[in-house]
This record gives structure tokens, sequence and C-alpha cells, in this order.
């Protein structure tokens, strides 16, 4: 069922799932089988390197005994896109991890500052992110600010003997590097730019529509340096208005997918499945952050259904239309659904806006994008002003 509710003059309103999804697939017309294809695997290898030189041409070498660190290895067995690589409903082009997303944070840190510190705080900013990543926050109740996986941080790196080994050699304590919040280039506040959105953008809009290019990429990533902003702050922005424009543009549309009732609906259903599943004993709240996530799945593969336990049964309802859903009922009124909406898995929740504002400089000062073209101020104002239908439905399987 089409959306209806917004009218034609808004910018996304064209911007349908299907449509961002299919609207760049070029060369990519399935899925890139990570797990089980070497050559795919080493093709989404070779496009991560590629991507990572271009964040920073000089990798810093007291890096890497870091990123070997078991802590940070758990993270490479975590998607950045939060589930959706396993579900039909996306069409995933490569398996983007959490350690490579922690891996470019540190590159385009160490690019702008040459600060040990602010570098190691960006490479350890997700050390507590289970599996699925954001779906933990869904699960429990946080969809709208997506921050509750990173309240282990802290503990997380003070119980690491050789982190903390490794930090002492380095002259550094955990207090430098366990909160990337207190360094602007960083991190900082919706809609600024900072080192952690700049990064999980560009992969994002090359993995879910292919938006980005590694040439666009870079051209984009050499036109920003640090600015200060209207607090005083040190800030990414841009030196060109062209530029500022297209990556805010590419950014919000991603951010515009990211907040889809398809989106919504798949990190909901995937926290719920795993609620369940850890309410089952099928997994347990430990798995979340010893197992990977095809190892996850796999053991709610290879679990048995057990036909006379009704929750059971319902719980691999929902796993097995997680994985093979290719759509969804987008409606306004549960009784426009095709069935009684018992047939179907139902979300009605507010998710975290994910858009761009970004810093340009001017002859005198730094400014907001949306200050000085308009163009850039009606794309930020629709993305601010759409509203999905009230319900995003996917009918159940058996």
């Amino acid at each position: 069922m089409e959306n209806t509710k917004n009218t034609s003059s808004n910018f996304f309103t064209p911007y349908d799932f299907s449509t961002i999804l299919n609207q760049n697939l070029g060369d990519f017309h399935q899925k890139i089988d990570y797990f089980k294809n070497l050559e795919s695997k080493q093709k989404t290898q070779k496009i991560i390197s590629d991507y990572h030189k271009i964040l920073s041409p000089d990798f810093p070498s007291f890096l890497t005994p870091y990123i070997n660190l078991p802590i940070m290895q758990r993270l490479s067995g975590i998607g950045l896109l939060c589930g959706s690589d396993y579900t039909s409903l996306f069409q995933n082009r490569f398996f983007y991890t959490r350690l490579d997303h922690s891996i470019g944070v540190a590159l385009i840190i160490w690019h702008f500052t040459k600060s040990k510190a602010q570098t190691l705080s960006g490479l350890f900013h997700d050390i507590s992110t289970p599996i699925f990543s954001h779906v933990s926050d869904f699960r429990k109740g946080d969809a709208l600010t997506q921050t509750i996986t990173e309240i282990s941080t802290s503990a997380f790196i003070r119980k690491d003997k050789e982190l903390l080994d490794l930090l002492k050699k380095d002259g550094l304590t955990p207090e430098e590097i366990e909160d990337y919040h207190k360094y602007p280039i960083a991190d900082n506040e919706i809609p600024n730019l900072s080192a952690d959105r700049l990064e999980y953008m560009f992969p994002s809009g090359m993995v879910l529509e292919n938006s980005w290019k590694l040439s666009d990429i870079e051209k984009i990533y050499n036109d920003i340096e640090i600015l200060t902003n209207e607090e005083g702050k040190p800030e990414l922005g841009f030196a060109t208005e062209e530029l500022a424009l297209e990556y805010c543009k590419k950014f919000c549309i991603t951010g515009h997918l990211l907040q889809l009732n398809e989106d919504k609906l798949t990190l909901h259903l995937l926290g719920q499945i795993m609620n369940l599943a850890e309410k089952l004993n099928i997994l347990t709240e430990d798995d979340f952050y010893n197992l990977t996530e095809k190892e996850a799945i796999e053991k709610i593969q290879n679990t048995k259904i057990d036909y006379n336990n009704p929750e059971r049964v319902y719980f691999f309802r929902l796993f097995n239309t997680f994985l093979s859903m290719n759509k969804i009922f987008h409606v306004e009124k549960l009784e426009d659904l095709p069935e009684p909406a018992e047939n179907y898995f139902i979300v009605d929740i507010k998710v975290k806006q994910r858009y761009i504002n970004p810093l340009v400089k001017t002859t005198s000062s730094a400014k907001r994008i949306s200050k000085i073209n308009k163009e850039a101020a009606k794309i930020i104002q629709d993305f601010l002003a759409f509203q999905d239908t009230k319900y995003g439905c996917v009918k159940l399987i058996y």
C-alpha cells in the first residue's frame, strides 16, 4: 500500500524504501555473501581498505596493537547496519562491521587532530556494542536516542588488562579515551558533523543504496576541514558550499531511509526476536557479547521447534518472517490491512532522526548550510517534517 500521508511538496515523498534501494543498483544485483563467497569477501576487504586509505593515507602504526586486541576483534562479527544484512527486505551490497567503523572513526580523528588520545577514544567508542548493534536499543525501549549500547564503554575498557597495559605504555589513562563525547571532532550533537557521523554515513550509503563511489567520497572528504561553530567549538565542516550541499543531500536521503517504517520494523522485529530468544533460553545475555551475529543466527536455526509450546512457535514465526520478508504494508488504520491485524507484526514507534546541517566556510565565519543555501534548508526542513504512515506491518509466516 502506498504512503499517501505526505504531500508532493515534500522533497522526500518520491523517496520510498524501494526507490532508494534500487536507484543506484549499478553492478550490484544481489547481496554479497560475506560468509561463504571468498571472492566476494576479498572484494569487500578491498573496498574497505581503499575507503580507509581515503580517510587517512598514513595509517598510524600505534593503532595496530589496539585493533588486534580480542576486545576489539569481537566487533568484527557485528555489522554496522543493525541486522539488515540478514533479511531479504534489504539488498545490502557488502558486510561492513563495527570494527571497520571503529577503525574508520579513528582514522578520521587522526587525520584531523594527530592526537593519540582522541584517536583511541574514537577507536573504542563502540567497544560495548552487542550483536546487531542498535537492535539492543530497540529491544530495551530506546529507539529514539539509541544510546543504551554506550553505557558500558568505560567498564569494558577498564576491565581489559591488555588494553590497560597498552595505554600505560603509550602514557595514556583510561579517562582520556573512555568518553569520546568530550572531543568535539570525535562526536557532537545532531545535526553537527563529527568523525563518528561522517564515518558511518559513507559506508551506510555504499552498502544500503550504493550512493557513494570511492571517488565521490574522496572529493567530499578532501573538502572538509576543522572550522569553529556557533558555540566557539571546533567542528568538521566544508570549504565549499557546492560539496556541502551534495553531502547534506546524500546524508539526508540515507537518514530518511533509516526513519522509514521498513527500517523501524526490521530493527524492532529483530529486537523482539532477541528478547524472546533470551526469555526462552535459546540465547543468553552473555551471547549478545560473546557470539558473532552469524553464530547467534545459527544457534537459533539449530534449535528445534516445540510445536506444543505456543510461545516458541510464535518465536519461530517472528524469526522466519524476519529472514524472508521482502515487503511491508504502510497503513494509517489497521483495518486497512488485507487480513486481520493479528496476522501481522506491527510497528508504530518514533526513532532517532539522523541528518546533517554542516558548517560551510564563508569570508567572515563558518555558517550552517541551511543559512546560506535555500535548497539545503528545504531538504533539512522536509526531512524533519516527513512522517511515514502510522503503521508499518509485515505478514507473519508459518
